[in-house]
């Protein structure tokens, strides 16, 4: 499905136009799957060019590697493999996919067309509790308004609607207890059961309750948690952090045995029902886990390995501080840690050929026109600062590196090539930091010049003079005109004929490769010198031809 969105420049008039266009797919499907025929899309590609035929689209490949989508030539937009919103995207956002599509016509480069496909969620999942059955215990002198923690569910759909879960308590008249659900900090549910009135053990001491979840999906999905409360003869103060949230700076050369914050939660009861450990909440991702090692007993935040370069320099940590009581109560504090950056890396290439032989070499026709585009260059070096600022340069006669933003750039013709010149060309593409020092990277490719039929051939000489002789027999050999032509292939295959002449049929003839023979006896008191013409041809598309001059003379027998 097409959604439009902002439309585009002309194709005329620019040698790289970005037209943006928004599809929509959803997840699950088999690969293959239609996402949209970009060549009906884009409006302003019919009115442009009237040889639709010619326009071909073309997928530049991703920077990371990993293919999601393919296109055809004609324009069709399709799933590579099968998309999973969960894998693909986070929590309660918009899954979408950028893709980069080129489009040309015959051997000349268009446009770059970029490509927001948004990968709509399904309700493929259940919501899910981490039990099946939670046991809970009320005292008996607990009073009305106490409350206790029970887990809460968590639904894998990214989308807001699908994951979002509503509780309700099922069967539950004339019992003692309610469900209130609220959230953390992070926006998880934080669920309790709290005790409506006095409860006497004497009386009863287990109740059953059941806690339903359900999705916001259509239909929803469901899952429920079998509660099981004891009423015995009591751990009510959850753990409570210093601050709400921390917001940490650190440098990314930040050693590995010193804590990057020390995380401090209080609790006021008494024995193990005030002991705090320190744990990640589930809300904590990977990625971050991977970073950073907590140590559950003092709260200690240490580095596990370095940062690496070029990647996220922000990184939010939930952390979550348990007592020891049973069940335990918990709350969560949010710590931001930003990395300064204090490396200087050097900047990254990467270079795409309109049209490729390899990944270090293109081909051009040496028909291509002046300002025409030859290849994007992408330009990437994460560093802050002056250290992150960079300057392409690239040198040469006949090609010109244009800058199209910061990151960006395209190669184009500067000057006319000839292959019959030149067939070959060594290119050096230098970008270079502001750092201190400064970090420069340079790329090296190479240009083939494909030959096209762009060369007359040229006889040897103006003129071919030959001598023969009178009363001979037909065949006769006179001699041999040459002729030559640089262009390859078919373009430098040459064929001879004569230039026939309405008035006068000549006693000659000549063969492919350019042999004068005579055709009859001849007599030089009749004739004693020839003049005529002769014609050469390539064997390219179109033929290119020239004519040359043939004088023969009639040596007398006595």
């Amino acid at each position: 499905m097409l959604v439009p969105v902002y439309i585009l420049l002309s194709f005329l008039h620019c040698c790289l136009c970005v037209v943006h266009l928004v599809y929509t797919v959803q997840e699950g499907k088999s690969p293959g799957t239609y996402v949209g025929n970009i060549a009906e899309d884009v409006p302003s590609l019919d009115a442009s060019h009237q040889n639709q035929n010619s326009i071909t689209f073309s997928l530049i490949k991703a920077q990371n590697g990993r293919q999601l989508f393919n296109v055809s030539k004609s324009g069709t937009l399709t799933t590579e493999q099968i998309l999973d919103a969960e894998a693909l995207c986070t929590y309660n956002i918009e899954c979408c996919r950028w893709v980069e599509v080129a489009i040309k016509q015959d051997t000349t480069f268009l446009s770059i067309l970029k490509i927001k496909v948004i990968v709509e969620d399904v309700n493929d999942h259940f919501p899910e509790f981490p039990t099946k059955e939670f046991k809970l215990e009320f005292y008996e002198t607990d009073g009305k308004g106490t409350r206790r923690s029970v887990p809460n569910a968590i639904d894998k759909d990214v989308s807001i609607r699908n994951s979002h879960i509503t509780y309700q308590l099922k069967n539950n008249t004339g019992k003692p207890f309610k469900l209130s659900v609220s959230k953390r900090v992070d926006g998880t549910d934080k669920l309790k059961i709290i005790l409506e009135k006095k409860i006497d053990r004497e009386v009863k001491d287990k109740y059953m309750l059941q806690i339903l979840a359900n999705d916001g999906g259509y239909p929803p999905k469901q899952c429920i948690l079998d509660v099981e409360i004891t009423v015995i003869d009591v751990n009510d103060n959850p753990p409570i952090f210093a601050q709400k949230d921390y917001n940490i700076s650190i440098k990314n050369t930040h050693p590995k045995d010193t804590p990057v914050v020390i995380l401090s939660a209080k609790d006021l009861d008494f024995g193990n029902n005030g002991q705090v450990s320190y744990h990640f909440s589930s809300k904590t991702s990977d990625l971050v886990k991977n970073h950073f090692r907590l140590a559950e007993e003092t709260g200690e935040i240490f580095l596990q390995k370095k940062f690496p370069f070029g990647q996220k320099q922000t990184y939010k940590l939930f952390i979550e501080a348990r007592d020891g009581g049973s069940p335990p109560l918990s709350c969560i504090t949010a710590v931001n840690v930003n990395v300064i950056n204090q490396q200087n890396n050097a900047p990254k290439i990467d270079i795409n050929f309109v049209s490729a032989l390899s990944e270090s070499t293109a081909t051009i026709s040496e028909g291509i026109k002046v300002g025409s585009f030859i290849a994007y260059v992408k330009v990437t070096d994460n560093d802050l600062g002056q250290n992150g600022e960079v300057k392409c340069d690239l040198s040469h006669e006949k090609f010109e590196l244009q800058i199209l933003d910061s990151e960006r750039y395209k190669i184009t013709i500067k000057n006319a090539v000839d292959r019959e010149t030149e067939d070959h060309y060594e290119i050096t593409l230098s970008c270079q930091d502001k750092g201190t020092p400064s970090l420069k990277t340079e790329r090296n490719f190479s240009i083939q010049v494909l030959d096209m039929n762009d060369m007359r051939p040229q006889f040897t000489k103006d003129t071919f003079k030959f001598l023969t002789y009178e009363n001979e027999e037909p065949n006769f050999p006179v001699g041999f005109i040459n002729a030559t032509d640089p262009d390859l292939k078919a373009g430098g295959q040459l064929t001879y004929s004569l230039v026939k002449n309405i008035k006068t049929v000549l006693p000659f003839q000549i063969t492919d490769n350019g042999f004068i023979s005579t055709t009859q006896s001849l007599d030089r008191e009749q004739l004693e010198i020839y003049e005529f013409q002769v014609l050469v041809k390539d064997n390219g598309t179109p033929s290119l031809n020239n004519t040359g001059n043939v004088i023969v003379e009639v040596m007398d027998e006595n």
